[in-house]
């Protein structure tokens, strides 16, 4: 079976507190319910839900979501380690990919959004980061990266490989910046699930949104 993982890692840190993590933990249930019951999408994404403050840890372990009654919440506290997170998602990526191969599945490369409401408190973090790239990690995953609130732009284009997006203004609210995440991180679940699912695997495209609502699309190239 061809299966491809997504990871949502999102920031837990105190700056989160109140709308910020309640944002996120009203659309999880939608989010899973979404995916859990449409048995197309379920056969074939797997998901992953990490979160990281002053440390990373995996609150909902690679799992397909049709066989999970509910996703776990998100709680805030900390300061905002980038390190951290990089390294429980490298160690994550590398024992999920080993663990679907052995069962026989074809896997397609992993997929991380990436949310921060801040900059980062670590100062090692590009160093941890630099070890999901692809000359020194076989599962490299493609990145996409979501910036709120205090979020410095150049950062979240730092961290990000394949699209990256920033709030565009404090004319909302994070918790609307919020919601505008998760929903698409959703779309692009389904929407790449049902691609997979019509090409047969063959000539797939990830897909993710080049706008979101709310949020500035960043340049990757721009250094």
């Amino acid at each position: 079976m061809q299966i491809l993982p997504f990871y949502m890692v999102c920031d837990e840190s105190g700056s989160m507190s109140g709308p910020g993590v309640d944002a996120i933990n009203d659309a999880l249930p939608e989010l899973h319910q979404e995916i859990s019951t449409n048995p197309s999408v379920a056969d074939k994404i797997r998901f992953a839900l990490i979160g990281f403050s002053t440390q990373a840890s995996v609150l909902q372990p690679l799992a397909d979501l049709s066989e999970l009654t509910e996703l776990p919440s998100l709680s805030a506290g900390g300061v905002t380690s980038f390190g951290s997170a990089f390294r429980l998602l490298r160690d994550s990526i590398e024992k999920d990919v080993e663990a679907l191969k052995a069962e026989g599945h074809d896997v397609y490369r992993p997929v991380v959004f990436f949310l921060s409401d801040g900059i980062p408190t670590d100062d090692d973090w590009r160093s941890a980061l630099g070890e999901l790239h692809a000359e020194k990690f076989r599962y490299a995953p493609k990145i996409i990266a979501f910036g709120i609130s205090d979020a410095d732009a150049a950062i979240i284009s730092e961290v990000a490989n394949f699209k990256a997006f920033i709030q565009q203004n404090d004319a909302i609210s994070p918790a609307v910046a919020l919601r505008e995440f998760a929903s698409s991180l959703t779309r692009s679940i389904v929407n790449s699930a049902t691609s997979m699912a019509a090409q047969g695997g063959e000539g797939f495209q990830l897909q993710v949104e080049d706008q979101v609502p709310h949020f500035t699309t960043l340049s990757l190239d721009k250094m």
